[in-house]
């Protein structure tokens, strides 16, 4: 399970792909400045930071309930960063540049659905068929940290949870053995591939997923699980 993040990174994508189901955490807390709402795309100069503006209300606000500030037209920058400045002569650009195009021509309200929506195109173009549940329609949940990830695995019936390796500092493996479920860590390793317009330049880690199915296409994936390695 994992908070969604607009346009996410190839680490979020190997955690869904090496899942039977994946539980969007929609009902905690927004994270101001993390990676819910922006995420970074490879051009030649240097990575480039896309941020989807947000209606700031209370500090408090969850994810699910999270606005879109759409006084301006972020849209338009975003669209114009991916479709000319950096994949417009990527390898796969043709095949996948329209669908990625329309996201920007809908009005998004929802943060939550926004993200969704990137999501999910790249995991339809990499094959990805992990099916997806959101937490908020799970019922109710008044605990928080380990007991609250342990309620929900065993709410949806799992038996082990696959959890990426910053949470090993906070993670409390006792309260999942409470629940019976067993603990697995992502050990997510970052393959390396060509990126386009970086030739005789140094490679960009951690960008957007988009940057490898662009510059790689849908076996991309497979570069993912055979970085793979066992705990």
């Amino acid at each position: 399970m994992h908070q969604p993040h607009y346009l996410p990174w190839l680490g979020l994508l190997d955690k869904i792909d090496r899942c039977d189901l994946f539980v969007v955490l929609d009902h905690v807390q927004f994270e101001r400045k993390g990676w819910q709402h922006r995420n970074y795309v490879a051009s030649k100069n240097g990575p480039v930071l896309l941020t989807v503006p947000v209606v700031q209300r209370s500090r408090d606000e969850r994810i699910m309930d999270k606005s879109v500030n759409n006084s301006s037209p972020w849209w338009e920058k975003h669209s114009r960063t991916l479709a000319q400045h950096c994949y417009r002569k990527a390898p796969f650009w043709d095949e996948f540049g329209a669908e990625i195009t329309a996201i920007y021509e809908r009005r998004w309200e929802q943060l939550v659905d926004l993200s969704l929506a990137t999501t999910e195109f790249v995991l339809n173009a990499f094959g990805i068929t992990t099916p997806m549940v959101r937490s908020s329609e799970l019922g109710e949940f008044t605990v928080q940290k380990s007991e609250l990830l342990a309620q929900i695995s065993a709410k949806v019936g799992a038996t082990t949870m696959l959890s990426g390796d910053g949470a090993r500092a906070y993670l409390d493996k006792d309260v999942f053995d409470r629940y019976g479920i067993a603990v697995e860590w992502q050990n997510f390793q970052h393959p390396e591939y060509p990126q386009h317009n970086r030739k005789g330049q140094e490679f960009l880690p951690r960008m957007a997923a988009i940057d490898l199915l662009l510059n790689v296409g849908p076996e991309g994936m497979d570069l993912v699980r055979q970085a793979r390695i066992a705990d």
